[in-house]
């Protein structure tokens, strides 16, 4: 089968064959019969012209089988992960991972860093001293037996295929592709081993899909394609025009998800991270309705059972549990500087990507896959949308280590807030679901 012949079938609108996505996938992995230029060829075509539910299945799988698959069977419990687009603040999966686990729930957490204004599970947990993210599959395994949770990184043997798209995607103007994005997300998901997913397609400001439209595709597409691969899905779409919760930054988020766990955490991250666990919990089969799933979610929280849990992992995987009780053990920025309101009046709108990018220029992101992060800077949002300030009260306090980043940081967080004279309509938190 030549490479040109699908790229021609594609370009002229038409449906490719499972051994047409297979002869892909395949010269994405290895090579064969594709030059680089020619995947690009592909990707751009499926740009353009899309593909059906069931190439995108058939290309999620391919992509899932290019590299090792987790057979989990011999780990007792039903598996469920949940998986979000991205979003600023989005500290959940510390959150609702221990929840869920504490439900009774096996949690398989293989998650990304962040890139751009997006923050990362792997670099908020890397903020704790001495956590591991890279284990083998062996202690792995021993994690979800011991602990109900284990949260790692993306290694290398799983799905190989999605490492060379990406890359290409990221530089050849695809990005946005749906099918595309549907089959990174879900071939990763079903190398993990489970058996249900809950999806939080983030929509706003803050998030990878900014209107209401694009992220109803894109939901759709994720529990559509997840079904026909034998997952349970359920797709939530949630707002991200601001921030989630009050803190962003690495260590900040771990800080404040400890809190969360603790039962002090802000309504909006607590209320989100409940609910998408108590969805992980349905999908489960733990529960008979959402009311119940609620109540042992919401158990789980207030008695400290989910907080235990994620002490226990944190210990599992080599990091140090202290933090939770004492936070100084975590890296702290030695500088301060706070952004006021100009007026008195209500905050009417904060806009989560500018915080997001403000955050990354602080040090606390990155620009490239390939730099750095400073787990200790970040953004403590002093006030959020419908809060009442007055003249020169503090808006962000900005924790910071280099003049130069903050000098750069400040501009974007003084343009990202507006000051109103009347409170702003209150926002729902979850604008939809899909399951």
């Amino acid at each position: 089968m030549r490479s040109v012949d699908v790229i021609r079938t594609k370009r002229d609108g038409g449906e490719l064959s499972p051994a047409q996505i297979d002869s892909f996938v395949r010269g994405a992995t290895t090579g064969e019969g594709w030059a680089p230029y020619q995947l690009s060829a592909l990707l751009m075509a499926t740009l353009l012209r899309g593909m059906s539910p069931a190439e995108t299945a058939h290309l999620t799988r391919a992509m899932a089988d290019s590299g090792t698959v987790l057979d989990l069977s011999d780990v007792p419990g039903p598996k469920v992960d949940k998986h979000s687009t991205g979003g600023v603040g989005d500290k959940t999966s510390l959150v609702l991972g221990p929840l869920a686990a504490a439900c009774g729930v096996v949690v398989p957490m293989m998650s990304g860093r962040g890139l751009g204004h997006s923050g990362g599970t792997l670099d908020k947990l890397e903020a704790i001293p001495g956590f591991r993210v890279g284990l083998s599959e062996s202690e792995f395994r021993s994690a979800l037996r011991r602990v109900g949770l284990g949260m790692i990184g993306q290694t290398a043997d799983v799905a190989p295929a999605d490492k060379t798209l990406y890359a290409m995607r990221d530089v050849t103007a695809t990005v946005e592709s749906v099918p595309l994005i549907t089959a990174s997300i879900l071939s990763k998901k079903i190398a993990e081993g489970i058996s249900g997913l809950v999806m939080d397609v983030k929509c706003g400001h803050g998030a990878f899909m900014k209107s209401l439209a694009d992220a109803r595709h894109l939901a759709a597409s994720l529990t559509r394609v997840g079904t026909a691969n034998g997952l349970r899905v359920a797709s939530l779409i949630t707002a991200m025009d601001a921030p989630l919760g009050r803190l962003v930054g690495n260590s900040l988020e771990v800080i404040e998800a400890a809190e969360t766990l603790k039962g002090n955490g802000p309504a909006d991250l607590t209320d989100l991270s409940v609910l998408l666990a108590a969805r992980m919990v349905q999908l489960a089969g733990l529960a008979a309705d959402e009311a119940e799933a609620t109540q042992k979610v919401r158990t789980a929280l207030f008695s400290g059972a989910g907080l235990e849990v994620f002490r226990r992992c944190i210990e599992f995987q080599g990091g140090d549990p202290r933090t939770l009780d004492d936070y100084t053990r975590l890296p702290t920025a030695p500088r301060s500087m706070q952004v006021v309101a100009h007026r008195s009046g209500y905050v009417s709108e904060m806009v989560a990507g500018a915080v997001g990018v403000a955050s990354m220029v602080l040090g606390g992101g990155r620009e490239r896959a390939e730099d750095g992060v400073d787990h200790a800077v970040g953004i403590v949002c002093l006030a959020k949308p419908g809060d009442q300030v007055r003249a020169a009260e503090a808006i962000y306090d900005v924790r910071y280590r280099s003049t130069a980043r903050l000098m750069a940081a400040l501009p974007l967080l003084e343009e990202s807030f507006t000051i109103a004279d009347e409170p702003p309509p209150r926002a729902p938190l979850v604008i939809e679901e899909i399951a």
